[in-house]
């Protein structure tokens, strides 16, 4: 029985997929999420972006030592023609347009366009930096979508003052500056949370979307495998002697599988308006702009998977590696700002990070449907090249 079972093992290359290749692929993902290779430098820079409102010797001091820690990527705000020819002089220091503010508010118009920046996602941390007769002060505009960046950089930035004042304090450059005490007062750095200053927002809205996203792939590679049962059972070979050319056929699975999607994305999101409060009617345009974008290029993922194997149990195997590998690269499993910068890179090349930051510019960032050009066209381009070469790859089916 052994070896009978050992032969069959051996002639199924889905069991031996599943059985060896998926734990070590598996593995190695969340080790490098969480581990991250010896000796690699894997954590995550903060894109931040300071304004020293005080411009003093010790303001600007708090500067210099921020620029020091690696942990901070340098954002500038930079007038447009500059950030169009690259302006960015250090090489951690990026560009920032200039952001038109649409209401009214209180604050200067430069803390108002940071706010601004990390609500569109632009900046992660917004640092703006006063001074009080005692001591230099700053108010931290964070993201509450990334509590992590938020926190580190209130102890970051609560520790740099510290020191910048009792420096002061000891060469004399503002008499009137006390040095603070070894742990500072909480006053000093200040945390603001701009997503939610107005409105309480269901952060249960990106989890859906991640969710969303992983089963609408496993939908499509279990929806594209009925063209291998079809071929199986000779069906395909009775539907291509009728006058259905093998392009009318393909485009009708993938216009099946694309309404499929949709139907099974729009009900998760009705789900999650009804039970946890998702703000599916205020976003509706967006939400079906990226619904029908996203169902289209994962149906256009399910029929190269189906093209590409020659057995139903081949494709079972290669399409559960493939979309949890993709997954929990993309985010759907884990957000990918605790990833480091080269993980988030080899995210990018997944479906589920262009379509999660699609619905996170809709339900979190509550952005137009004109700022979502960037995961429209990727998701579109994308699924325009995998249907054409799903179409090549069936062209055997033709000549068998």
């Amino acid at each position: 029985m052994i070896q009978i079972s050992l032969q069959r093992l051996r002639n199924s290359p889905a069991e031996l997929l599943l059985t060896f290749v998926m734990p070590i692929a598996f593995f190695s993902v969340f080790a490098l999420i969480f581990g991250g290779r010896p000796g690699s430098d894997s954590a995550p820079k903060i894109n931040v972006l300071v304004i020293d409102s005080a411009k003093s010797p010790i303001s600007s001091m708090v500067v210099q030592q921020l620029r020091l820690r690696d942990a901070i990527r340098w954002m500038t705000i930079a007038p447009a023609e500059k950030a169009e020819n690259g302006a960015a002089s250090e090489p951690e220091q990026s560009t920032l347009a200039l952001v038109e503010t649409s209401h009214r508010s209180t604050d200067p118009p430069e803390i108002e366009t940071a706010k601004q920046l990390v609500q569109r996602g632009e900046v992660t941390v917004a640092i703006l930096l006063d001074q009080s007769e005692r001591q230099v002060t700053a108010r931290l505009l964070t993201d509450s979508s990334n509590p992590i960046a938020g926190q580190l950089l209130q102890a970051i930035v609560q520790q740099t003052i510290s020191g910048v004042n009792q420096v002061a304090a000891r060469q004399a450059i503002a008499p009137t500056v006390q040095p603070s005490p070894p742990e500072g007062p909480p006053s000093a750095v200040t945390l603001e949370d701009v997503m939610r200053a107005d409105e309480n927002k269901p952060v249960v809205s990106m989890y859906a979307a991640g969710i969303a996203v992983m089963f609408l792939l496993f939908g499509a590679t279990g929806g594209g495998g009925v063209l291998l049962e079809e071929k199986e059972n000779r069906t395909l070979d009775r539907l291509l002697a009728t006058r259905l050319t093998m392009d009318q056929l393909l485009l009708g699975k993938w216009c099946y599988l694309t309404g499929l999607g949709c139907l099974q994305t729009t009900l998760m999101f009705i789900w999650g308006a009804w039970m946890f409060d998702v703000d599916l009617a205020g976003h509706l345009d967006g939400f079906i702009v990226m619904t029908i974008v996203t169902a289209a290029a994962a149906s256009s993922f399910g029929l190269l998977l189906a093209t590409l194997c020659r057995t139903r149990g081949a494709l079972n195997g290669l399409s559960v590696i493939l979309v949890l590998t993709m997954s929990a690269l993309g985010g759907s499993m884990v957000p990918r700002y605790i990833m480091s910068e080269s993980l988030q890179t080899a995210g990018l090349w997944t479906f589920n990070a262009w379509a999660l930051d699609g619905y996170n510019k809709v339900f979190w960032r509550e952005l137009p449907v004109s700022d979502l050009w960037p995961q429209v066209m990727v998701l579109l381009v994308s699924g325009f090249v995998m249907l054409i070469a799903a179409r090549l790859l069936a062209f055997r089916w033709e000549i068998n």
